[in-house]
């Protein structure tokens, strides 16, 4: 979905599929440009759109673009292998946006490879960076740091937030099959809570919650009561997942900077904190 100055746009198709896209541009205004990602080829549509706007005279302000498609391609293999995420980031900057707003991407690869980008986003008008919404949810449920914790699904998610909140944690690490891609088996380091804890697992992104499936059977083991799950961006795809019916998580939180399915019970949409 694609929003100029907070208004939708609709996007017809001839027959033979092409987009039709109308918007009227006042010569000298700023634009807004908001992309809540469903579709790669929402990124032609947003090509069409600023081209249009820059040629009758209008000025690109702000991309507000939650989540930052390409973010995981954020290295490559092999020289035959395409790096998505520079050649994506290079088709952004080549709009010469003023300002640019992404929520919590992957690495930091992608703010480096961005023009004017700030690691933020916006809800009614208000910058909040991702760790305001951690910090929020430790109060919201009121965790104790003398006896929960946070857990952080591994390597890469613990240098991300560790210490945003003064929480003793746990961090996981997934031994997968490189061969079937399946995970095989799930530790931990740090110190053990005392039995019984609550935890708060913290992430990027998830797509069909595999690796939070494993982190929370693990954390049962150590003697875990309730589970929550805080994942910035939440593709669709967890639906068809073993998490949602696994009984091991009391809610999972994400933003709706990806996730467009109707929501499930145990799946909460954070507006604003």
């Amino acid at each position: 979905m694609i929003k100029i100055n907070g208004a939708i746009q609709t996007i017809e198709h001839f027959p033979a599929g092409e987009q039709r896209l109308t918007l009227a541009v006042q010569s000298d205004a700023a634009y807004t440009v908001e992309w809540v990602y469903e579709r790669e080829d929402e990124l032609i549509t947003l090509l069409y759109l600023c081209s249009h706007i820059k040629t009758h005279g209008g000025r690109l302000a702000v991309l507000n673009m939650p989540y930052l498609p390409n973010a995981r391609m954020d290295r490559t293999q092999s020289p035959n292998e395409v790096f998505t995420l520079k050649h994506f980031c290079q088709l952004i900057n080549t709009l010469g946006f003023s300002r640019i707003f992404v929520n919590n991407p992957h690495s930091s690869v992608s703010t480096a490879l961005l023009n004017n980008v700030a690691d933020a986003y916006l809800i009614n008008g208000k910058r909040l960076h991702n760790n305001d919404v951690i910090r929020h949810l430790t109060a919201r449920l009121n965790l104790d740091p003398t006896r929960d914790i946070l857990f952080y699904p591994d390597q890469g998610s613990a240098k991300k937030y560790e210490g945003v909140v003064p929480f003793p944690s746990l961090t996981g690490h997934k031994h997968r099959n490189w061969q079937t891609g399946k995970i095989e088996s799930f530790d931990t380091s740090g110190p053990l809570p005392r039995p019984p804890f609550n935890a708060l697992m913290v992430d990027d992104i998830s797509s069909y919650g595999t690796t939070f499936l494993h982190g929370a059977k693990k954390l049962k083991s150590l003697g875990a009561d309730k589970i929550w799950l805080y994942v910035t961006h939440c593709e669709n795809s967890i639906l068809h997942g073993d998490l949602i019916n696994s009984g091991l998580l009391d809610k999972i939180y994400t933003t709706r900077s990806i996730f467009t399915a109707p929501c499930p019970a145990i799946i909460e949409i954070l507006e604003e904190v």
